[in-house]
């Protein structure tokens, strides 16, 4: 489930659903956390304190983005010798989606691994895209884009780029790619929870700050 509204909830509501979502997780072999995410719109206004005193542990806040699609599909050319191309729908896909997965965790400082990047694509049937910039055959940038289906809406996630190749419109190339699929697929308005690395340039591209995202995770 990615959004569920508490409006109304009671403190003692609150501990029995996070009673009853623990028990799901602490039940999925291998599994060592989840993460609550929280929007800044959210009600009742007490939820973070609450998760706070639960045990749960806040990560950054992020900014949620929206706008059109179309505002995303312009931009430069990667630098000479970056690829940017799509790597889920590929006879290869396995080693390339680990790839893509460790070089996100090496950013992130935590991720999945290819095995669960892959998992989430087989799952979804067409509906999640990973998109990868690389150069001389190795993986720079990754992102995600995730259909929500039955909507003209999707979403960006995951955008990382290492260390030496940002500030030369790499993120901006891999994002443009992934909303011109978008349009292709007949998508017209994208959202980003986006760290303050990504939100000016997607700012600059014509998305719009709606909230803020703070994930809330809690440890086996």
């Amino acid at each position: 489930m990615s959004y569920r509204s508490l409006a109304g909830l009671e403190r003692a509501a609150l501990e029995r659903l996070v009673g009853e979502t623990v028990e799901h997780f602490a039940a999925q072999e291998g599994l060592t956390s989840f993460e609550w995410k929280t929007r800044g719109h959210d009600e009742p206004a007490e939820l973070t304190d609450w998760l706070a005193q639960l045990g749960f542990v806040p990560e950054e806040a992020e900014t949620v983005m929206l706008g059109e699609a179309a505002v995303l599909v312009d931009a430069p050319a990667p630098p000479v010798g970056v690829v940017v191309r799509r790597i889920d729908d590929l006879p290869d896909r396995a080693a390339l989606l680990e790839a893509a997965a460790d070089m996100q965790a090496g950013v992130f400082g935590h991720g999945g691994g290819g095995a669960e990047l892959l998992e989430r694509v087989e799952r979804n049937q067409g509906g999640t895209e990973v998109w990868v910039a690389e150069a001389d055959g190795v993986v720079v940038s990754a992102g995600r884009l995730e259909v929500v289906a039955g909507t003209e809406c999707a979403g960006l996630w995951g955008g990382a780029t290492v260390a030496e190749w940002r500030g030369r419109g790499i993120y901006r190339a891999l994002t443009a790619a992934r909303a011109a699929s978008a349009l292709a697929r007949g998508v017209r308005y994208l959202h980003s929870d986006c760290t303050e690395m990504s939100r000016p340039i997607l700012e600059r591209s014509g998305l719009r700050a709606v909230t803020t995202s703070t994930p809330y995770i809690w440890t086996l």
